[in-house]
């Protein structure tokens, strides 16, 4: 399906591309945890949202 030098290619960009993604996160590790100190309350909150109109689409479909 795909050549040896595409899956080496592919391979080598998602390594790359990952410890980017990481030196940039930890970069600006403490710039975040100052602006964006209760955005995990708004995840959970959004995640426990889903979870509840799940349980009422089974809850109402019986």
């Amino acid at each position: 399906m795909f050549s040896t030098g595409q899956l080496i290619f592919a391979a080598f960009f998602v390594f790359f591309f990952a410890i980017v993604i990481f030196l940039s996160y930890k970069k600006d590790k403490k710039l975040h945890s100052k602006n964006y100190k209760g955005v995990k309350w708004v995840g959970i909150v959004f995640i426990l949202f889903i979870i509840i109109l799940f349980i009422l689409k089974e809850w109402l479909k019986n």
